[in-house]
């Protein structure tokens, strides 16, 4: 049936019965590609029967969908004419894994972190109300998302508005039980149904027409009445009280009745609606179904079984995670904090070990880190687990109400630097950048796991102010034979040289080991090689010897350029006669691929890296 699927218009052509081997098929084409692709695969076939109803029901040129995040609209990029290269999903060149206004015009924004989808969707249908525009926006969340606070306030201000907004709240976590019955699909035809809609409508402007004694009767003993039927068959009130027609909960499976819904609120309903839409992570996949946290997003795997295709390592996730759960069996005080990624951060021994001490708030990196503020001045030492993408969410908070206070709260920044498949939303690459900037903060980058080990008992002793780890994803690198001390602000000379001085920060490190190793292979010299363990504060006093030693320093950092440490090392040397000369990320978004592909095309890799050093000596 999909082969039969070249543009959206021909899913209109099928009956109620194809649609539903057309659901199957497309499933089959996400289980297909995420086997060899790896990507988000339980989200994406949960999906897959919202997504045809939509394109079934509305124009995708002409009405706009906004997807939450992206990860759940895998079949949406299948159906709008990109199936012919679905296969080249999060690949280098490829489409990418999550929507995105530059690849396709049907994809009506772009997205990466969660939350925005009602907010711009609110914007989309009132700027085609402003221009003139026949159309309808539909914004597609997920009930995660909807814990994301920009998501309630989108939710209150249109309500205010009273926009012509359709909300459909994806909802994988809720079971269909009760709610879901004879009684209940039918309160929802007459919520959805034209009569009842413009029966309302007349009705309320017949209110205005009476004395003001009279209508202010009428109108509180009307909205009791329609309170009271909808609160007895109706759950999630919210929603109503909110400015907002609450339809549902429905079958998110059951293709004939979602059509049905979506027509009904289509031409019926005026002002905001939310359907509530009930569905299964993992849809049509066994493993997908029975496991959907673990296949929420993965690597490569079996397609038959689900079996992991990737090599097993250590990841400087489970670095942390294990050596949080050390400090805190040493340390009762000691606290984690994340925002809905206690998976992936590696704290889930710590939640089962430690449950009184393992908060996960939900998507709001805001709230997580002012909470953890009012943690931390009672005297708990809260580690805060986000990834570096999504701690850009939160910068206020960390001025604010963090770092401004001096409070001890320790930020550990998983993902930080090139994260490869994700892309351009998912890069952690400007943490070092906006960090900088916050006076009391220190910023450290581990180049290994014992390092990392290190610099986490070195801030759970320090309470003078907050401090910041940032570490990159994929397997821990072991390279010393015992854990180092952490002083602050002192760097690692690695090996000492003459004229240049090679400065690694974080993941850094490595490749200037490899620059390094290819001076003393080619060039017969040796450069300095340091480890800059500190970001911030900044090693002085070496960098000071280093201005009486050498002519050229090298920095390299997996951080934005802009803001970085390279810019920081050459403020400080600036009328030293040094020149500073920095390599990591140009002031562009960098695209999806595998790490060492995006480093090649961005002319960072070692040997890059030292042609280029070679120029300028």
């Amino acid at each position: 049936m999909l082969e039969k699927i070249n543009k959206p218009e021909d899913i209109r052509k099928l009956s109620l019965a194809q649609l539903k081997v057309l659901a199957e098929d497309v499933r089959n084409r996400i289980i297909e590609v995420t086997a060899k692709n790896g990507g988000h695969l339980a989200p994406s076939l949960g999906a897959v029967d919202i997504a045809i109803a939509l394109l079934r029901v509305f124009n995708p040129k002409r009405d706009r969908v906004v997807w939450d995040v992206g990860h759940q609209s895998y079949a949406w990029k299948i159906l709008t004419e990109r199936n012919d290269r679905f296969d080249t999903l999060r690949q280098f060149g490829g489409i990418s894994g999550f929507n995105n206004i530059f690849e396709s015009e049907y994809d009506a924004f772009g997205v990466g972190h969660s939350s925005t989808s009602i907010s711009a969707g609110l914007g989309i249908n009132v700027a085609d109300e402003m221009l003139g525009r026949k159309s309808r926006t539909i914004a597609v969340i997920g009930d995660g998302a909807l814990t994301g606070g920009m998501a309630l306030e989108a939710i209150n201000h249109c309500g205010h508005l009273q926009k012509n907004l359709i909300v459909i709240l994806n909802d994988n976590a809720m079971s269909i039980s009760k709610n879901v019955g004879a009684l209940q699909s039918y309160m929802t035809n007459i919520l959805v149904s034209k009569t009842y809609n413009t029966l309302k409508e007349r009705v309320w402007d017949l209110s205005h027409t009476l004395p003001t004694s009279i209508r202010r009767k009428f109108i509180t003993g009307a909205q009791k009445l329609e309170e009271s039927l909808i609160n007895i068959l109706v759950p999630n009130i919210i929603f109503e009280d909110l400015g907002f027609k609450y339809v549902g909960p429905i079958d998110g499976h059951d293709l004939p009745r979602l059509v049905h819904i979506f027509n009904k609120a289509r031409h019926n309903i005026v002002g905001p609606v939310l359907i509530h839409v009930v569905t299964q992570k993992g849809k049509g996949c066994d493993f997908a179904e029975n496991n959907a946290r673990v296949f929420h997003g993965v690597g490569p795997y079996e397609e038959k079984t689900g079996a992991s295709l990737s090599t097993k390592s250590k990841s400087y996730s489970n670095v942390f995670g294990d050596k949080l759960c050390k400090l805190a069996s040493e340390n009762s005080n000691v606290a984690a904090i994340t925002a809905a990624m206690t998976d992936g951060t590696g704290l889930t021994d710590f939640a089962k070990q430690y449950p009184d001490r393992f908060f996960d708030v939900g998507i709001a990196e805001q709230h997580a880190v002012t909470f953890a503020g009012g943690l931390a001045v009672r005297g708990i030492k809260p580690f805060v687990a986000i990834y570096s993408t999504f701690l850009q969410r939160a910068i206020d908070q960390v001025i604010h109400d963090i770092a401004l206070q001096k409070l001890p709260v320790v930020f550990c920044l998983d993902r930080a630097g090139l994260v490869g498949d994700d892309g351009a939303t998912h890069h952690g690459v400007f943490d070092l950048s906006f960090l900088r900037l916050i006076p009391n903060l220190q910023i450290l980058a581990p180049c290994c796991a014992e390092e990392m080990e290190a610099m986490m008992d070195y801030a759970i002793s320090y309470n003078d102010g907050p401090i910041a780890i940032r570490y990159p994803r994929g397997s821990a690198r072991y390279c010393k034979s015992e854990h180092p001390v952490i002083k602050m602000g002192k760097w690692e000379v690695l090996q000492e040289g003459s004229n240049i001085a090679i400065i690694g920060t974080g993941k850094g490190v490595l490749d200037g080991e490899e620059v390094a190793k290819l001076f003393t292979e080619n060039e017969n010299s040796t450069p300095w090689l340091i480890n800059a363990r500190f970001v911030k504060p900044l090693d002085t006093g070496l960098l000071n010897d280093l201005a009486t030693r050498v002519k050229h320093i090298v920095t390299i950092e997996d951080n934005a350029l802009t803001g970085g440490f390279g810019e920081a090392v050459s403020t400080f040397m600036g009328g030293t006669g040094v020149t500073v000369h920095s390599f990591g990320i140009p002031d562009e978004f960098v695209t999806h691929g595998k790490v060492e592909q995006l480093k090649d095309m961005l002319g960072i890799m070692p040997r890059q890296i030292f042609d280029k050093i070679k120029t300028f000596l």
